[in-house]
């Protein structure tokens, strides 16, 4: 893989500003470059802006000032299904009140190739199926959604994404429902893609201990504000952490190429 700084921006924020109705901003003036083929993750407390940012990269949001670029591109010039083609989104809570079957949930994630008026081909289902594959819930395929756990829905949220061949996948806080098990494996799924198809992932997630050394690069966000960034042992440090989640008593220490980190 090429040294970040070498690769081109498929994601970049300009000096982003965003604020929910007249409220404060929640982002302020945020500018960062999410390079192609690489998995990155967002961190910050709570309430600092995570979802806000990734919201605004799916086009679900725009930015009250600067821009939001895809491939160099204008995102809000780019039209929705073509966009759609480029970036996948899967949210933090899944609203599958339907009866639909897992396998009908993650066919919708075709709708951006399928011809209006029509219905999904035989190369659309195999795309479907080969995605519940690669989350390990191909076993939930004909079962109803609404039956689901939490975790199981999860993935078929996942899943739905990865059927819609994206060029970047944006999670936000997708292990919050897994267990441990899942979690991990969700990790070296997209750790998968990125080396077999160059699949470029931004990753909100508190799950400090799953990014090093898995991921390329890490963003910290405190207040609406990108503090740090840069690769995970120069950013999940303890003065950088510390001042993102306001807690004195964070520790991190490096061992074998990892990064452990604690509060005491």
């Amino acid at each position: 893989m090429k040294h970040l700084l070498e690769t081109k921006h498929l994601l970049q924020a300009r000096a982003v500003e965003f604020a929910y109705g007249s409220g404060p901003p929640v982002i302020r003036g945020v500018s960062l470059g999410v390079p192609a083929g690489s998995l990155c993750a967002v961190i910050g407390s709570n309430g600092c802006g995570k979802s806000t940012l990734v919201r605004l990269f799916a086009g679900l949001l725009a930015p009250g000032k600067g821009e939001i670029l895809l491939g160099g591109e204008a995102l809000r010039s780019i039209p929705r299904r073509l966009a759609a083609r480029q970036v996948a989104y899967v949210p933090q809570t899944n609203r599958l009140a339907f009866p639909f079957t897992a396998l009908e949930v993650v066919l919708a994630g075709r709708s951006p190739y399928t011809p209006r008026f029509r219905f999904e081909n035989m190369h659309d289902r195999e795309c479907a199926l080969a995605a519940l594959e690669a989350v390990e819930a191909v076993q939930l395929a004909g079962r109803r959604v609404t039956e689901l756990s939490g975790g199981e829905r999860q993935m078929v949220s996942v899943a739905r994404a990865l059927a819609q061949e994206p060029r970047c996948l944006l999670l936000d806080e997708p292990s919050a429902a897994l267990d441990l098990k899942h979690r991990a494996m969700l990790v070296r799924t997209l750790a998968a893609r990125r080396e077999s198809q160059g699949l470029t992932a931004l990753v909100v997630t508190h799950d400090l201990h799953l990014i090093d050394p898995v991921f390329d690069y890490v963003f910290a966000l405190r207040c609406g504000e990108l503090i740090a960034e840069g690769k995970p042992a120069e950013v999940l440090t303890g003065g950088v952490l510390a001042s993102i989640y306001d807690d004195p008593y964070v520790r991190t220490r490096r061992v074998d190429g990892r990064t452990l980190i604690w509060s005491c």
